[in-house]
């Protein structure tokens, strides 16, 4: 098909149509007045954030509640580097992204010319891949191509920069139906031979557990992990980006693993002697001491990527493919383990040791989220920012469904909370409520996306948790460093009731735990628009339970220790 009687720019429109694309968060500038003057000819929706960091994380938000790819595009220079935040937190944690950034004409490329910035280059760290456009006609190819990768195999970002000429230029080339990416394999189901071995080792099994990660929520796995899990008689465990793959609600549900994560599912992976890994990456959080981490048990790793094979674990058996179409390859070859002991076990460790919080005192954050929790149903699209509110979320609001439960979990974005519940509230299609829980801080360095969620009526309720201070960072000087408190009191924070109504946009307030039911309730009521709830919580508030940085499970703590522990390492 010709395209002759288009110029560049509106083959980038009609390119996105072709895709699928229906939205698009950007923010204009010089060099890309082109595609924004022929987005006006279209049908496709362009939300204006009001930074692009928070047009990045909103198509970040997008893309996770849809599954398509979410899309940005913005302009040159400051434009395009201030989307890198968004790019990486993107790329952490595999969601599909393709970001246009614009450029300088193509003869002033390498001259430093105005709002001239590397981006491609800067980028190449933190995307699949990245493109510099220099020849009009190779738009058709190049977009096709950027799509493909964005979703397909292991998805994440790709970024695509258009210097302006580009985009003005009249383009002579056909429209691309399909790619063919020499070396670009990607992989479904696992070698047969590896699935074999690997059924053989899980038939010996008497402490099955079932690890679930992200890749298992991104794959559609949650039925075929639900199976696998009852077939086998294995409990779940899951990482915090799988929650809600396999529903907390099963009795099978040990919640949440890793520093933060339950005694129950801490235990199980310190005592298990089989751990089935379901697209989960084994990152620090999750493993704590790493030579302490499942030192007892067949490791069976099923990931899209192969290069984690051994990036961290090695593990006995490793089934490269598509977590759902190699779980379905495994699901006829195996029957019940030997494991009513091993429940029995992991039953009484539940028990023993469950989530609980200090009832006494000011507005716990606990109380909020529970208190939400129970409002709706457990029916609600939650989105959090990063911190201790973060993980108070991921404990006390149990998620029977995948991709329910939207956060930063790789890079741990302060920041990411309200601009992604506004790509959520977009893309939301389920009926269910999107709450935004974000802490004093985080919030206030995207606090500016008010205004998109105003401008586009979008009925998210933000819960911004105030407890004047950068909780996690605190939590960590009050344990480690005998609470030398450096630079994380937010001595001055507004009222963010008041902030919210300079936006036009209603806000209600809550210091009390009794008020937290009623407040909640109205808040959910209101579907004119967003909608702020300012909690004022107990300052000095710790997450438990807790493996201090470095340590083990037997070291997990449940409580402050009385004695500041050994000041540990790594960020927080």
């Amino acid at each position: 098909m010709a395209i002759k009687s288009l110029n560049g720019a509106q083959v980038v429109i009609e390119c996105l149509k072709r895709e699928g694309v229906d939205t698009v968060f950007g923010y204009p500038g010089g060099s890309v007045i082109p595609i924004f003057d022929a987005i006006l000819d279209s049908d496709i929706k362009l939300v204006l954030s009001r930074h692009e960091q928070g047009a990045t994380h909103a198509a970040d938000g997008y893309a996770r509640v849809t599954g398509k790819t979410g899309v940005v595009l913005v302009t040159s220079g400051p434009g395009a580097t201030n989307t890198l935040t968004g790019v990486y937190t993107a790329y952490m944690d595999s969601i599909p992204l393709v970001v246009f950034t614009g450029q300088t004409v193509t003869p002033s490329l390498g001259s430093d010319a105005f709002q001239e910035s590397d981006i491609s280059g800067m980028s190449f760290a933190t995307v699949k891949h990245s493109f510099l456009v220099k020849d009009t006609n190779d738009l058709p190819r190049v977009i096709k191509e950027a799509f493909f990768i964005a979703h397909s195999g292991r998805q994440g970002p790709v970024l695509i920069d258009l210097p302006k000429d580009v985009t003005m230029k009249p383009c002579n080339a056909p429209f691309v139906d399909s790619v063919s990416l020499p070396g670009y394999n990607v992989p479904c189901k696992a070698d047969l031979a590896a699935v074999e071995a690997a059924v053989l080792s899980i038939r010996n099994s008497k402490k099955p557990l079932i690890l679930a990660g992200h890749g298992a929520a991104i794959s559609g796995a949650s039925r075929q992990v639900k199976e696998l899990a009852e077939k086998l008689g294995a409990p779940v465990s899951s990482t915090l980006l799988g929650l809600g793959v396999f529903p907390v609600s099963s009795e099978l549900s040990l919640g949440m693993t890793g520093m933060h994560g339950t005694v129950a599912a801490n235990r199980a992976i310190h005592e298990c002697d089989l751990l089935i890994s379901i697209g989960a990456r084994f990152d620090d959080r999750i493993t704590a001491k790493l030579s302490e981490f499942a030192k007892q048990c067949t490791v069976v790793h099923i990931d899209i990527d192969p290069a984690e094979y051994g990036k961290v674990i090695v593990p006995k058996h490793f089934l490269n493919g598509n977590a759902k179409a190699v779980l379905e390859q495994l699901l006829p070859l195996i029957g019940r383990a030997d494991s009513a002991e091993w429940l029995k076990q992991v039953a009484a460790w539940k028990k023993k040791f469950p989530l609980t919080y200090p009832k006494q005192g000011g507005l716990r954050v606990q109380h909020i989220v529970q208190t939400l929790y129970e409002a709706t149903n457990g029916k609600a699209i939650v989105v959090s920012d990063v911190g201790q509110h973060q993980m108070w979320t991921a404990q006390f609001f149990p998620c029977n469904y995948a991709g329910q439960l939207l956060n930063s979990g790789g890079a741990g974005t302060m920041g990411y909370g309200l601009p992604a519940s506004i790509g959520a509230a977009l893309g939301n299609k389920t009926g269910f409520p999107v709450c935004a829980i974000v802490g004093d801080g985080g919030f206030q360095m995207t606090m500016c996306e008010l205004a998109t969620a105003h401008f586009n009526k979008l009925p998210i309720k933000i819960f911004v948790m105030d407890n004047h201070f950068l909780g996690m960072v605190r939590q960590w000087q009050d344990m480690f460093y005998d609470k030398r408190y450096s630079s994380v009191l937010m001595e001055s924070n507004p009222d963010f009731v008041k902030v919210a109504r300079a936006y036009d946009i209603e806000a209600f307030h809550i210091s009390r735990n009794v008020d937290a039911e009623r407040v909640i309730k109205k808040a959910l009521e209101y579907n004119e628009g967003p909608v702020l709830i300012h909690c004022e919580c107990e300052q000095e508030d710790n997450v438990f339970p807790m493996i201090p940085p470095g340590a083990s499970v037997d070291d997990i703590l449940i409580e402050r220790p009385k004695e500041t522990v050994e000041k540990p390492t790594g960020g927080t």
